[in-house]
């Protein structure tokens, strides 16, 4: 006969795991501003300890200064910066539905510019007809630029929604920041995991949180920064739209800020540009690879414990289930999930330590 005490714990797991589920149900429309509000808390609490040394006991105000530098130093500043980038694509889309802006033109100019041997080499491999890839290249960026143009109309129709859950996600960082001291231990002490166990995952957890959006957002947005400056010194349109192309390139390793630039470079290069080509070469080898090397180590340290082809793979696989919270999502899922196997496989090995002595 099943115990009594059996029956009534598996009753209480299963009533935990449906109230549970509701409560995401419930909260579905916020998660997004739930999983900012918990990534700006744990980027900013530093801030919040040095005002908390500054005004001792005082948690509220401590946490509600830190909510205002927040939002004046980093939300309000990107918001002006994402508005000018979409209004920038709505521009570019404009012009290549009028004809001012024609792909398949700057292709041709650096088809015709290439030495005949390579032209030839082009059409040996199938490129002969260089109107069909020409017309393909172009489908494909009117596209892209058209998706950038809808996702703006899709923000702007819903703006009261996204108040709603910007205002919440503020709500939400300043009791994060104001109670995360007990919140922290609390959430260490309710996971049904060994102590040890519970405190490394949770560990890893914050540091590649901050690993991700130190060491890969702070990186890639000052790389995207310089690649906006240098096209505006080469007198390239839309500067600041190519700068948020490149800061989202530099995200991934294997990719990195060199596949915007690169063919910047060589369209100027085919187009008698010669040193504007120069500049955004020099630029794009001296100054925005260099930052990578240089504020990567002194952001993060250089072994952040993920290798390069998982965070591409998990950041790539982030943003295409989450969108931009992918970013930060995959690469911490992928550093957790290498936790948690180095957990098992030290448990399992440590039986064994005294047998192999």
């Amino acid at each position: 006969m099943i115990e009594r005490s059996k029956v009534e714990r598996g009753g209480f797991i299963l009533m935990l795991v449906l109230v549970t589920v509701a409560l995401v149900l419930v909260v579905a429309n916020f998660l997004t501003a739930l999983l900012w509000a918990a990534l700006a808390a744990l980027m900013f609490d530093w801030l919040n300890q040095r005002l908390l040394e500054r005004w001792p006991g005082r948690r509220s105000l401590a946490a509600g200064m830190t909510l205002l530098i927040i939002t004046f130093a980093v939300i309000l500043p990107a918001m002006l910066i994402g508005t000018m980038v979409v209004e920038q694509a709505a521009g570019v889309f404009t012009q290549i539905q009028s004809g001012q802006i024609n792909f398949a033109l700057y292709f041709q100019q650096v088809h015709d510019a290439l030495p005949s041997r390579v032209q030839d080499m082009l059409g040996n491999a199938g490129f002969g007809t260089f109107e069909l890839a020409q017309n393909r290249i172009a489908e494909s960026l009117s596209s892209s630029a058209s998706i950038i143009t809808q996702r703006a109309l899709t923000i702007g129709a819903n703006a009261a929604a996204f108040v709603l859950a910007f205002g919440v996600g503020l709500y939400v960082t300043f009791f994060l920041l104001k109670d995360g001291h007990v919140l922290g231990p609390t959430i260490v002490r309710a996971l049904p995991l060994e102590h040890s166990v519970a405190t490394r995952m949770v560990d890893r957890f914050v540091a590649a949180v901050r690993a991700t959006l130190k060491g890969s957002v702070v990186v890639a947005l000052v790389q995207g920064m310089l690649g906006a400056i240098t096209f505006a010194i080469v007198g390239l349109p839309a500067a600041l739209l190519w700068g948020a192309i490149m800061a989202i390139a530099a995200l991934l390793p294997a990719i990195g800020p060199a596949i915007v630039w690169g063919p910047v470079a060589i369209y100027l290069f085919a187009t008698g540009a010669i040193w504007q080509g120069a500049v955004v070469v020099g630029s794009g080898v001296v100054v925005i690879g260099l930052a990578d090397n240089i504020l990567r180590p002194a952001l993060v340290g250089r072994d952040t414990g993920i290798p390069d082809w998982l965070v591409l793979v998990t950041t790539l696989g982030g943003i295409e289930l989450l969108g931009l919270s992918g970013i930060v999502v995959g690469p911490v899922v992928g550093a957790l999930f290498i936790t948690a196997w180095q957990i098992l496989t030290e448990q399992r090995l440590v039986p064994n330590a005294p047998d192999a002595g």
